[in-house]
């Protein structure tokens, strides 16, 4: 059991970081289960929500109002906009946490390379 902790586990760490980061990523991009299940907004994960936004303002919904904002001189939000925020607001966890597990791959590259 020792051998275990001492020897075992440090070499499984680039591993398990790897898996854990997969499966992070995959529940965080999970949406459609609450899409489905949910139908209180209170509930409705942060990417449930992402999707309706995004289905919202289609690119195409909103084009006369672009022009007739252009015409007027007035600046208006586009919908490409709001789109292009909302996707930020859901990667930016996800863009934070990465840094921290890189180190994990480089160790585990690092571990299997051949030393000459």
């Amino acid at each position: 059991m020792p051998s275990f902790f001492k020897i075992i586990l440090p070499l499984a760490k680039p591993i398990l970081m790897t898996v854990a980061l997969f499966v992070a990523i995959t529940q965080w991009n999970s949406w459609f289960d609450a899409y489905l299940y949910t139908s209180s907004q209170n509930l409705k994960p942060m990417q449930s929500i992402l999707v309706e936004i995004l289905n919202q303002y289609q690119t195409g919904a909103s084009t006369s109002q672009q022009m007739a904002a252009g015409k007027t001189g007035a600046a208006a939000v586009t919908p490409d906009s709001i789109r292009m925020a909302a996707t930020m607001v859901a990667t930016l966890p996800i863009i934070m946490v990465s840094p921290f597990i890189q180190k994990y791959f480089v160790k585990g590259i690092l571990l299997g390379a051949v030393k000459g």
